[in-house]
């Protein structure tokens, strides 16, 4: 039976590319918001797309159910849906969304989880280098950080990892940046380039892997040398 992956925010961008990758070899439930999945997604049969709104606590035990009605366990767990609200938006998104929905989910997701499962959370290096305009999404990265540390140390003796991943800039063809922009954070990276999607699921394969057995309460910086 193939291994089972959760990931949340799986019909774009980062989230689209670790569906992509982990369905070699994985089963994947994924769950979108306002993105409708693609024909190709749909017609997958290892793919079940989930519709679910994790500003509300109690979607997460509606995703977990609905993942193990179909594919009988789960085995990683890969927070990706994310808030990008600006300080003169609605910042509390920030915080229901890039913290309080991963721990939601793990809390409905424990008692199907066993020994070797992962936990790999979505975090940004804005956690470290906060945003001007955007403050309220850096402390709910900064936050989600401290909690992948910390309940590391709780689930470890259970042989549960959990790790996170800090972006840096990444670009999408949902929402890609103006030119300017682009240059900008090319010229404050080392190996002079920006980041694509799947520069981060190949890291979030790794987090997943046997190979990385021997690794939790990490959060690996996936930036390219940004602002070294």
């Amino acid at each position: 039976m193939k291994p089972v992956l959760l990931v949340t925010g799986g019909a774009r961008g980062i989230g689209r590319a670790i569906v992509a990758e982990f369905l070699k070899d994985h089963a994947v439930a994924a769950t979108y918001h306002t993105t409708e999945p693609d024909d190709a997604q749909d017609a997958t049969a290892d793919l079940l797309m989930i519709q679910a709104d994790l500003s509300f606590p109690e979607a997460a035990r509606t995703v977990i159910d609905r993942t193990i009605a179909r594919f009988g366990r789960l085995d990683v767990i890969i927070n990706n849906a994310g808030a990008i609200k600006t300080d003169a938006q609605d910042q509390g998104e920030n915080h229901s969304i890039n913290l309080l929905a991963p721990m939601a989910l793990l809390d409905a997701a424990l008692p199907h989880l066993a020994s070797g499962a992962s936990i790999i959370n979505i975090s940004s290096v804005n956690a470290v280098f906060p945003a001007m305009g955007a403050l309220s999404y850096s402390a709910s990265k900064a936050a989600l950080n401290t909690w992948t540390s910390g309940i590391a140390k709780t689930l470890g003796p259970r042989g549960i990892r959990v790790n996170g991943i800090a972006p840096g800039a990444i670009e999408t063809i949902d929402s890609p940046r103006p030119a300017s922009q682009v240059k900008a954070f090319v010229e404050m990276t080392a190996l002079g380039r920006i980041g694509v999607p799947q520069d981060i699921a190949k890291v979030a394969r790794f987090l997943a892997s046997e190979a990385a057995g021997f690794i939790t309460g990490e959060t690996l910086t996936v930036s390219g040398g940004y602002r070294l």
